[in-house]
């Protein structure tokens, strides 16, 4: 701010007042936002639709609530990621697997 005391007015091709003009932006790096509002208030639309069908998604994201909506559908029933695999390791022959376990009283976890 020294450099108005040389001058209070802008001077055209004064490199010290071209460069007290400049407004610096972050843009698209702005670590704050990550993802644009509308993405994400979506994406807890669809994570809280999800959870109201009994599914536990491993996160909030679009793509793992897909995820644990089709190991749901794989399962017959609802995906739990606290307790079971990585939603998108299980397929059906996956899945078929885990009923044939449960229906042997053998605990499945994924968690150590």
């Amino acid at each position: 701010m020294k450099h108005w005391e040389y001058h209070p007015e802008p001077v055209e091709g004064c490199f010290g007042c071209k460069g007290l003009s400049i407004q610096m932006n972050a843009g698209d790096a702005d670590s704050r936002r990550t993802r644009p509002h509308k993405q994400w208030k979506s994406d807890l639309e669809a994570y809280n639709e999800a959870r109201s069908q009994g599914v536990q998604p491993a996160g909030t994201t679009r793509a793992k609530v897909e995820a644990a909506l089709k190991a749901s559908e794989n399962l017959g029933t609802a995906y739990n990621a606290h307790t079971m695999p990585g939603a998108e390791k299980i397929d059906k022959k996956t899945a078929g697997v885990m009923r044939e376990l449960k229906e042997a009283n053998i605990p499945i976890s994924s968690k150590k």
